[in-house]
């Protein structure tokens, strides 16, 4: 299969895939959207609308590279909560094993976005 066919049938299938999946809110799939659309037209020499697509998919991956670093700082968090839970709980100090259990399952829900 010519490889121009093949990546215009992977943009197609790529737009249809991210409005089904409701990813108009999805960073990364924004950004891998505009990246194979910018494909398809560097494969037809349009430079220009390469690089509009390129600049549009740069700027939604740099808001997912955010977007997961935040959430594995929560996940961080929320194990060194949960390590400090179990310790305190081995000891039986049961107060502050709660503690630290509700903020792990503070930061927890943080990093799944809830």
């Amino acid at each position: 299969m010519n490889s121009k066919i093949f990546k215009s049938i992977i943009a197609v299938v790529t737009l249809v895939l991210a409005s089904v999946a409701g990813a108009a809110e999805h960073h990364a799939a924004q950004a891998l959207e505009h990246a194979a659309v910018g494909s398809v037209h560097g494969d037809m020499g349009h430079a220009k609308v390469l690089t509009q697509h390129a600049k549009v998919a740069l700027m939604h991956a740099k808001a997912s590279e955010k977007e997961h670093a935040e959430a594995h700082m929560h996940m961080i968090k929320g194990v060194n909560h949960l390590k400090e839970a179990v310790m305190h709980g081995k000891i039986n100090h049961a107060e502050i094993a709660t503690k630290h259990i509700n903020e792990a399952m503070a930061h927890l829900k943080a990093s799944i976005g809830k």
